[in-house]
């Protein structure tokens, strides 16, 4: 007979974990695991990453899941090898080949091809992707042979840089650095890159080194979170407000920091910024807003619950390094 299993006893947990995300997982997969190893009660990503990519993906917890949505909105960078001389069924290596043909390409054309992909661009989003048509996902009818209509949409190719480039191997491939916009599908443009050079491609893998001001070299693995001691595990979070590094700081009094929480609009000697991160006397977050006219607005409010639960994390972790 199987042991019944544990339950998990859930906690609060306000904060921001810099996941290096493994190969194999899927965004969701890696968020549970994550979860899990916390004890969180609530929890969500600031947008995916396929299974076969690695890399940066900001885990919110708590009270940082109102602020997720601005990093789905964050230029991202990435590195990949793109395999020349073979389409996928997927636009990566865990698709049926499609095609395969010679790789006749010159460095001079790579370079130019490259170029021409640097800039605004459009792309028509993969069937193999989470977007809905008919309120249905794309991959579900890639699942069932079906390929549907879609729009090409605009993207932003900041950068795009060659690292390494083999043409003459039995695996011809380049090496790409990569700056995007927001919805860039990076399998798309490694597609319509190899198309573009007459030979056809695909990602033989894929690595985001950045997302917003997050690099990967800040980011902890599941098998290192696994490895901490529990009461370490959150220690490994940065703080909510770690999501509004960019964005403009301002602290009221006590009473206007009050009066703020509660929804109402402050007024003040401020410019006009769409983008506002509100502190209280103590450098507590009370949440974001933007001035228009010097009227503070605020846009999305922490909960007095969730302050006071950020306070208590606080006092028990600085205790806690007090006895180490």
């Amino acid at each position: 007979m199987n042991a019944p299993r544990t339950r998990v006893q859930r906690r609060p947990v306000h904060g921001v974990l810099l996941l290096d995300k493994p190969i194999g997982l899927s965004s969701n997969q890696a968020l549970q695991k994550a979860k899990w190893l916390l004890r969180a009660e609530k929890a969500g990503h600031t947008g995916t990453l396929d299974p076969l990519a690695t890399g940066v993906l900001p885990l919110c917890f708590g009270a940082a899941t109102k602020f997720s949505q601005l990093y789905l909105d964050a230029d991202k960078t990435y590195e990949t090898v793109l395999r020349l001389g073979v389409r996928t069924s997927t636009g990566d290596a865990e698709g049926d080949i499609l095609e395969e043909k010679p790789v006749q390409c010159s460095m001079g054309t790579v370079v130019q091809v490259l170029d021409d992909f640097t800039g605004p661009i459009e792309q028509v989003p993969p069937m193999y992707s989470a977007l809905k048509k008919d309120g249905k996902a794309l991959y579900e009818y890639a699942r069932e042979g079906k390929t549907v209509e879609r729009a090409a949409r605009p993207v932003q190719i900041h950068e795009l840089e060659l690292l390494d480039a083999d043409l003459v191997s039995d695996a011809p491939s380049l090496t790409l650095r990569i700056k995007c916009s927001k919805g860039t599908y990076i399998r798309v443009l490694g597609e319509d890159i190899g198309a573009a050079l007459g030979c056809g491609a695909h990602l033989s893998s894929l690595r985001r080194t950045e997302t917003g001001p997050f690099a990967a070299s800040a980011c902890t693995s599941l098998d290192t979170l696994e490895s901490l001691p529990e009461q370490e595990r959150v220690a490994r979070l940065l703080p909510v407000e770690a999501l509004l590094a960019e964005h403009v700081r301002i602290e009221l009094t006590a009473e206007d920091s009050a009066r703020f929480l509660s929804g109402m609009r402050r007024r003040g000697e401020w410019a006009d910024a769409d983008k506002v991160a509100v502190f209280d006397p103590g450098d507590q977050l009370l949440g974001a807003a933007k001035v228009v006219s010097g009227e503070l607005i605020p846009v999305r409010l922490l909960s007095p619950t969730d302050i006071q639960q950020i306070q208590q994390l606080q006092e028990t972790r600085t205790v806690s390094q007090a006895a180490a």
